[in-house]
Order: C-alpha cells, then sequence, then structure tokens
C-alpha cells in the first residue's frame, strides 16, 4: 500500500510536527507533502522522509516570511500531486486537508483545529491592536474566501480526526462533519518525574497573541515569585517591555532541556486555551501541575482540584482571563500538596504506544470499508 503524508509546513517543531513525526515512525519511508520547508527545522525522524514542497517554497523570504503568503496556500496545496497513492494522511491546522486526493484512494485528515486565523480567532490575528490598517481593510474580504474554500475542501476527506473532543465539536460547527477523537502522542518515558523541588513558575509557549503569555507577565508582575518564560515568536519584544525583574525569558528548548526545566518548576502556567495543549502534558509527565485556564483541551487532560480531590488531582483552574483569576490559582495551588506519580500516571494516558494503537486501528478501518479487504 502505498502512503503520502501531508503537513502545512515544516518550518519548527511544535505539537502539530511531534504528531507528524509520530506518524512517519508509522509509515516509514512515507513522503511528506508539505506548503514549505526549512532544512534542519524539523526532526531527524522527518527529514530523513522524502520531502516533496509546493511553489511557496521557491518564493522570496520563504524561510521567515511565509506567513505574508496565506492569500496563495489553497493553490499551493492543490497544486501538490498525490496521484497514486493508496492512503493520504493529512496533518492539519491550515489547508493540509485540502489536499486534492484521487477518487480512488483514502483521505484520513488529523486536524489540529481548523483555520484558526479565519474562524475561533479572527480579532486575535487581523484586530486593530495586531494588524495594520490596509490589512484590516482587505482581510475581511481575504477571509470570506477562505472559509469559503475550507468549508468546501471538507468534502475532500474521508475520514476527520481531531486532536481533543474540543476540536471535535469545532470541526462539526465549521464542516458539519464528525470527528474522530486520538489524543496526540506525548513522549512520557522521556518526560518524568524528578526529585528537585520547584523554584520558580513557568511557561512554555509559542510567543503568539492567543497563548495570552501577556496575561501570565500580567500577574505575575505584581508577584514575588519567579516566572520562567520558555519560547519565541512576534510577541517576544512586547512581552520582555512587559516583564518586571522577576520574569526570565528563555529561548525555544530541545525537549532533552525542557525536561530539566519542568522538573525543577513549582507548577506550569497554561493561560491560553487550546486546541489539546501537549506542554500540560509534558509537565504533569515530569510531576508538575498545571494552573491553566478552564477551556479548550486543557479540560480533556488536567484533573483541577474541586475541593475534595487533592490527592488526586493534577491541577488548578481559572475561570476568567485575568491577572486576578490566574493569580488566586496560583494561590491556591501553592498551599495544596501534590502526588507527583499521581500527576505522571495521568499524563501516562497520551503516550505513543496509545496513539500508534488507535491510528492503526483507525487505518485498518477506513481502509477495510474502502478497499474490502485489511492492511
Amino acid at each position: 500500500m502505498k502512503v503520502a503524508l501531508v503537513h502545512d509546513w515544516l518550518v519548527s517543531m511544535r505539537g502539530g510536527e511531534q504528531v507528524l513525526e509520530a506518524l512517519c515512525r508509522l509509515f516509514p519511508g512515507a513522503p511528506v507533502y508539505t506548503l514549505v520547508h526549512n532544512p534542519g527545522s524539523v526532526s531527524p525522524e522527518i527529514e530523513k522522509h522524502p520531502i516533496r514542497s509546493s511553489f511557496i517554497n521557491r518564493l522570496p523570504a520563504k524561510a521567515r516570511r511565509y506567513p505574508y503568503y496565506l492569500p496563495l496556500f489553497p493553490s499551493a496545496i492543490e497544486a501538490l500531486d498525490v496521484r497514486g497513492y493508496d492512503l493520504i494522511i493529512s496533518s492539519s491546522h491550515c489547508v493540509a486537508k485540502g489536499i486534492r486526493a484521487p477518487a480512488d484512494s483514502v483521505h484520513i485528515s488529523y486536524v489540529h483545529t481548523p483555520m484558526r486565523y479565519v474562524w475561533d480567532l479572527y480579532e486575535a490575528y487581523w484586530g486593530p491592536d495586531v494588524a495594520g490598517f490596509w490589512v484590516r481593510r482587505l482581510m475581511p474580504f481575504l477571509a470570506t474566501y477562505l472559509r469559503q474554500w475550507d468549508v468546501a475542501s471538507s468534502n475532500r476527506v474521508d475520514c476527520f480526526v481531531a486532536n481533543s473532543h474540543h476540536v471535535a465539536r469545532r470541526i462539526w460547527r465549521c464542516y458539519h462533519r464528525e470527528a474522530r477523537v486520538v489524543y496526540p502522542p506525548v513522549n512520557t518515558t522521556l518526560f518524568r518525574p524528578g526529585r528537585a523541588e520547584g523554584s520558580y513558575f513557568l511557561v512554555v509557549s509559542a510567543l503568539v497573541p492567543y497563548k495570552r503569555v501577556d496575561l501570565a507577565i500580567e500577574a505575575f508582575n505584581r508577584r514575588s515569585e519567579p516566572l520562567w518564560v520558555v519560547g519565541d515568536g512576534p510577541e517576544l519584544n512586547r512581552l520582555k517591555r512587559m516583564a518586571r525583574g522577576n520574569i526570565r525569558f528563555l529561548p525555544w528548548q530541545q525537549p532533552n532541556e525542557l525536561v530539566g526545566l519542568y522538573q525543577n518548576c513549582r507548577a506550569l502556567i497554561f493561560p491560553g486555551e487550546e486546541d489539546f495543549g501537549m506542554v500540560p502534558v509534558e509537565a504533569m509527565g515530569c510531576g508538575k501541575p498545571v494552573v491553566a485556564f478552564a477551556r479548550g483541551g486543557a479540560l480533556e487532560t488536567v484533573i483541577g482540584y474541586n475541593g475534595s480531590n487533592e490527592s488526586r488531582c493534577t491541577g488548578v483552574f481559572f475561570s476568567l482571563q485575568t491577572p486576578e483569576s490566574l493569580s488566586r490559582a496560583v494561590d491556591l495551588c501553592q498551599a495544596l500538596k501534590w502526588d507527583a506519580q499521581f500527576i505522571h500516571h495521568q499524563a501516562s494516558r497520551f503516550n505513543r504506544t496509545r496513539f500508534d494503537n488507535q491510528v492503526r486501528e483507525l487505518v485498518q478501518q477506513q481502509i477495510k470499508t474502502h478497499f474490502a479487504c485489511e492492511v
């Protein structure tokens, strides 16, 4: 059986790329089709596969300025030629699910989220505090086109898979399609509890508006405890200007380096609404509690304190995205006693073996349905 993998772009190693890496392990040698590829930006497991990129990969300044080519993304993904494959698996948070799969193939799309910049988070990306005057004037027309294309291209998918129930509901709202939930894989063998008592609170995040790292900084500007922020992105300079002396910024870290940072923190601060959120699971793998906003994927991974489950919870939720609400949750987190082994056990529910088995089962079902045979 000939298999092709599709991913939006290969420019960094974040949550979506970790899912792609797992798919690459499951389907060794399968080519990866993508809009843009910056060599060396993703893991060796992905890089060793044949990588076939779109015409955007040949445009000027594509390495860092590829988001400016957003209007071309639908045409670019449709121009990739995947004829001759029996199974196509797209890993999509933008346009990858819109690949033109042949009629005689099976297309399974693992969706991290529908295109967030034109659906749920339009204002976070194109609002007056973020985008310039002309971009704001033009974006409503472009967004309308992209939404129409996004809905129309959903009909090219035979089977939708969501990374959380939260995203499955979003897929239904946008496309009116059911989606099976397969949680992303987390390396809970690597992320294990240490022995150190935490001395700082930790944020690990891409520094973009919807992650709400600014909320964590506002809260800790009013507190004395240290906050370490690990990540990079367009918000970095603005966040540094906001931060007081108890807040430290670190560049993006490799997984082995993240383990030590998780193990030595008091707790993870997770202030945004995420589709799934692999970072809380990594922190819990290291036995650390999570202070999380009570929306999105965190509700499916973190067991929140409810007043009577101190020995059987893995974090504290806050209900409002305000510095005061977050700060109260931090106070509660510090007052509770945490069971590192129980927290790690909760994280182990999202291990790689579970992901691999669920994907294999799903592929077998789809192939059997379409081709009336077993893989």
